[in-house]
């Protein structure tokens, strides 16, 4: 599993644009002189995830611009076209970077995956947020299973 001190795993991303899927290298993403806050949570759409954990970082993104954070991005294991809608219906545009981990290649590369597929939902990601300075893990929040506390918006805040 990552831990603080590390560097972020090379992973390709994907945001959607109005030409479609646009890749985002995480090389790009958490580039050296930039501040970022990254979530990521098992689904779009789902119960926690759209009535807490997102609503959170869009209504406190000032306050993470304020405290000198370049980019906050949301990071699930979804296509491009459902995190878009997603982003939409959250009202995350120009505030919080939707990208889809369509594969779990950058989730089991940050060595956090979690099995759903008993549960008809395949591999996601276990729910965490992290900040990242200079493409480094400086904090790392990860959730017990079920819980939403320590990868909250208002945790992550008192830590930068």
């Amino acid at each position: 599993m990552a831990k603080v001190g590390d560097k972020v795993p090379s992973a390709t991303l994907y945001e959607l644009s109005p030409e479609g899927p646009k890749p985002i290298k995480t090389e790009e993403l958490f580039a050296p002189g930039k501040k970022v806050v990254a979530f990521a949570l098992p689904g779009a759409f789902t119960p926690t995830c759209s009535a807490k954990h997102v609503p959170g970082f869009v209504a406190e993104a000032d306050k993470f611009k304020a405290k000198g954070v370049d980019t906050i991005a949301c990071i699930s294991v979804n296509d491009a076209f459902v995190m878009g809608a997603w982003g939409k219906d959250q009202k995350a545009d120009g505030k919080v970077k939707m990208l889809a981990d369509g594969s779990a290649k950058f989730t089991q590369a940050m060595g956090l995956p979690m099995d759903l597929v008993e549960r008809g939902m395949g591999t996601r990601s276990q729910r965490y947020a992290m900040i990242v300075d200079n493409g480094v893990i400086k904090d790392l929040f990860v959730e017990k299973p079920g819980a939403f506390e320590v990868s909250s918006a208002e945790n992550v805040l008192k830590h930068l």
